[in-house]
């Protein structure tokens, strides 16, 4: 079967296409490289025009003619490539809108991918106008826009969530609505929303190439090294800002027998070899369940503190803390640390559970095998 896999920012879809090429399809992703992440993709798209100064004078000639130049220039890169994305049996969007674009170019895009293969699916893994109308609906629970709605985040700073509220990107759901087959969920976070729609299929979970990641020996547990990998632009979004004052305590509390590794925005692959001698990751403080960067450091055996409400427990039927669920709140964060330094053991056993659920629960060629049963090939 030939599948076309549309954006990346997660590696979600790189993973996907090594399981599925592993049951011999042919798969493409189409996207962009998600900036300083630069995750491979088969058919490149660039963003253009984004220097200080150009930026600038990109965002005042749209705000006075109304015409935008990024979406023009990713339309273009996309007419180079039209011809050799046609035919597949699936596409699947990453999400509502992997190109970036506003609505016009948006769509002309999406009309050509849809007219031209058989079947689309929409992912549902980031925010979208579902995800997005649910969370503002609900804002007592986790999510990234509690931030927002204290007034860490501005407006500027919150447009990729803030658009999805847009009339043009209502437009926007609602063609690609019409055009799909359905939706998949890749974790609790957005299964959630999804809950009652007719398109919805199910959640299948993210998947991990193991044999990728190997299994880090823990360095010895003397000085128990906690990891803190910032994405400056998410900042407020990651809960980044409780985890920094939980660990200014933690390092006065407990000296030197700790050590405290932070990086901020580093490439991918720089990134997951930065942690190798982390005991404790620290990836996310708003979230019902796990992102990519999470399970990658879990497969590793470490110790993460990232999404892991009582929701997710039930799903994969957990008898048995696999990670540690953050909260935005500094007092349970410095708690939940003190004690894995204080009772080392507990970070061996936790580790040695977390790589045995990424096994089992996201084993990548298993969820590559779920996406083709959704999919119906």
């Amino acid at each position: 079967m030939d599948i076309l896999l549309i954006g990346e920012f997660s590696r979600l879809h790189n993973s996907l296409k090594e399981g599925l090429e592993a049951l011999g399809h042919r798969v493409v992703i189409l996207g962009f490289n998600d900036g300083f992440k630069n995750y491979p993709v088969d058919y490149p798209i660039v963003r253009k025009w984004n220097s200080a100064f150009l930026r600038k004078f990109k965002y005042g000639f749209h705000r006075m003619t109304g015409f935008n130049i990024n979406s023009y220039f990713t339309y273009r890169q996309f007419q180079k490539y039209q011809n050799e994305l046609t035919g597949f049996d699936v596409v699947q969007l990453i999400n509502e809108n992997p190109f970036y674009c506003g609505y016009d170019y948006e769509k002309k895009i999406l009309e050509f991918l849809f007219k031209n293969n058989k079947k689309a699916f929409l992912l549902c893994c980031s925010t979208d106008y579902l995800t997005v109308k649910y969370e503002f609906e609900h804002p007592e629970k986790k999510s990234i826009i509690q931030p927002y709605l204290v007034g860490k985040i501005s407006k500027k700073d919150f447009f990729n969530v803030l658009k999805f509220r847009k009339k043009e990107y209502k437009k926007l759901h609602d063609f690609i609505y019409q055009n799909i087959v359905g939706i998949i969920a890749s974790d609790i976070d957005y299964d959630i929303p999804m809950q009652g729609d007719a398109k919805y299929l199910g959640i299948i979970p993210n998947p991990i190439n193991i044999s990728k990641i190997a299994s880090v020996a823990l360095p010895p547990l003397d000085k128990i090294v906690i990891f803190h990998g910032i994405n400056t632009e998410n900042y407020y979004k990651k809960g980044n800002d409780y985890f920094e004052k939980a660990l200014e305590i933690i390092q006065k509390k407990y000296g030197d027998k700790v050590e405290i590794i932070t990086t901020r925005s580093v490439p991918y692959a720089e990134y997951i070899e930065s942690y190798n001698r982390a005991h404790i990751l620290l990836d996310m403080a708003y979230s019902f369940d796990q992102g990519f960067n999470a399970l990658e450091a879990m497969a590793k055996g470490k110790v993460v503190f990232t999404g892991a409400e009582k929701e997710f427990e039930a799903f994969y039927n957990l008898t048995q803390k696999v990670n540690i669920n953050a909260k935005p709140d500094v007092d349970y964060l410095v708690a939940e640390l003190s004690y894995l330094i204080e009772n080392p053991t507990e970070i061996t056993a936790i580790g040695a559970r977390a790589r045995a659920f990424v096994e089992k629960e996201h084993d990548y060629i298993e969820s590559a095998k779920k996406y083709l049963n959704t999919w119906n090939l």
